[in-house]
């Protein structure tokens, strides 16, 4: 027996802790992307103070990894960072099924599936952007998750891919990596519509091409052209002849509150990615803009209070204080004191405890007040 059909089918109500996660929405207006190294829970603790409605997204972290591994681990979070949503690696549909079981029984409002990541080791590993030149597999394994959880299912994927082998060497590949032409509509809507027919609750779809094999992961972040005028198209085709149309999320070269909000209108939600990393504080301006009458957003000397109790907390359980500090160092980013917090943060953070370090934070902000 298929080890994902054996697991029961989960109806309302079922999944552990149900409750306020039956009226989580497939897409969030605002997300912030899974990125490899950097959104783990420590980091995700400290964008969370800019914005209480953004949804975070872990790691992207392998089905194997959570069932085989020290799943416990991986799957912990504070209760402070939801919504929270997983991002599961793997083309296995059965292991991805129970690690999709584990992830909303763990409380997480969302499980999506990579099929963007185009660094070579994920290649190797058959998951990751590879996985959109087998569209019958993805569809396979989304629909296994379906059938595992209850939560919303969601899928994040490029606008096409091209593999350097099969282009005919590294020349080649960049050059198809470069355009965007009627086979290349054609393979992203079949891709799409394979996803949206096996029960995907939203796309995530960032606006560039991945090139397998000929381009580094940076590399695929900057070269192909951004076209997001092709994910725009692809949410309308959808839509065609549907009274509630799957959503679909704009990820790719987001880096002000002013391209995000004239996003907006024409997505269902859009997903920033090292922006929010760097300049945390584009999650504060997007909640001032998109919330105005909610509570305000933290002030910085807010923020650093939250930080060092958790960081209390935390080098209390055995965490290194430069695990936490590391993921602050875009605070004030552009702004006066900026270099000297970054420095203490980075280098002071090596040789002395949480109250000094924050205490040396608090009066770099207040002298740049």
């Amino acid at each position: 027996m298929n080890p994902a059909e054996s697991l029961p089918v989960r109806g309302a109500g079922e999944a552990a802790g149900a409750g306020p996660r039956n009226e989580v929405a497939a897409a969030a207006q605002v997300s912030v992307a899974p990125m490899m190294d950097w959104t783990d829970r420590h980091c995700r603790f400290f964008l969370r103070l800019y914005s209480p409605y953004t949804r975070l997204y872990t790691e992207m972290l392998h089905a194997n990894a959570i069932l085989r591994g020290d799943g416990a681990r991986l799957l912990r979070y504070s209760p402070e960072e939801q919504p929270l949503a997983i991002q599961l690696g793997g083309s296995d549909p059965a292991l991805l099924a129970q690690a999709a079981r584990r992830a909303e029984d763990a409380g997480y409002v969302e499980v999506n599936l990579n099929c963007g990541c185009p660094s070579d080791r994920v290649r190797a590993g058959t998951f990751g952007a590879c996985l959109m030149l087998r569209p019958a597999l993805v569809a396979e394994c989304v629909a296994a998750m379906k059938r595992a959880v209850r939560v919303p299912v969601t899928v994040k994927f490029r606008i096409g891919v091209v593999d350097r082998e099969a282009a005919g060497g590294a020349a080649a590949a960049l050059a198809l990596g470069q355009r965007f032409d009627g086979e290349d509509e054609a393979a992203l809507q079949g891709f799409a519509r394979a996803l949206v027919d096996a029960g995907a609750d939203a796309l995530i779809v960032h606006a560039r091409k991945a090139v397998l094999g000929g381009l580094s992961p940076h590399e695929n972040r900057t070269v192909p052209p951004l076209r997001p005028d092709v994910v725009a198209a692809l949410r309308r085709m959808l839509a065609r002849g549907l009274s509630a149309p799957v959503p679909v999320v704009l990820n790719g070269g987001l880096r002000t509150a002013a391209q995000v909000l004239a996003a907006l209108p024409e997505f269902d939600g859009v997903m920033i990615g090292r922006e929010a990393y760097h300049r945390p504080e584009l999650l504060s301006e997007l909640h001032v803009a998109l919330h105005p009458d909610a509570p305000a957003p933290l002030e910085p000397a807010e923020i650093l209070a939250a930080m060092r109790e958790y960081a209390r907390r935390e080098t209390a359980a055995g965490t290194p204080l430069n695990a936490i500090t590391r993921h602050m160092l875009g605070m004030q980013s552009g702004r006066r004191g900026a270099r000297a917090l970054r420095h203490v943060l980075s280098q002071e953070v090596l040789r002395a405890g949480v109250d000094e370090v924050f205490d040396r934070a608090c009066d770099i902000l207040d002298r740049a007040a």
